[in-house]
């Protein structure tokens, strides 16, 4: 997998070097998640769009890897077609968890115009319903 890497990435990155605004994060493994959510909650923005930050653990192998792959891209395919993302998005992961038999993170961040932070929906775990 590192090989394939090297060869797709042109450079290893940092998220937390990147200011970029963004409506959704993924991340594949709960540390790198944490991570994230660590890096969100110290920045200081000025908007105060939405974030929502998802997490899909997949294990580091190149069969995970390739079914993890097609199941994200399906979730952005879904999220992308959703008329109101805020309010559908806890219905759309439960119905991939169900579907998955993963379970998902999902925390949401909100950026005000002072510069302050505020995580709302606090980090929560999605479960399963059956």
């Amino acid at each position: 997998m590192l090989d394939r890497n090297k060869r797709i990435k042109p450079r290893p990155e940092r998220f937390q070097n990147c200011k970029d605004l963004f409506d959704l994060i993924l991340t594949c493994e709960e540390r790198v998640y944490d991570q994230v959510v660590e890096d969100l909650n110290s920045r200081e923005q000025e908007t105060c769009q939405p974030v929502h930050v998802i997490n899909v653990d997949i294990q580091d192998n190149h069969e995970e890897a390739t079914l993890g792959a097609f199941l994200i891209c399906e979730l952005c395919q879904c999220i992308q077609h959703t008329e109101d993302m805020e309010n559908e998005i806890d219905e759309l992961l439960q119905e991939f968890e169900e579907k998955s038999g993963r379970t998902f993170l999902h925390t949401v961040f909100c950026r005000w115009t002072d510069g302050s932070s505020a995580q709302i929906n606090c980090t929560y775990e999605m479960r399963r319903y059956t």
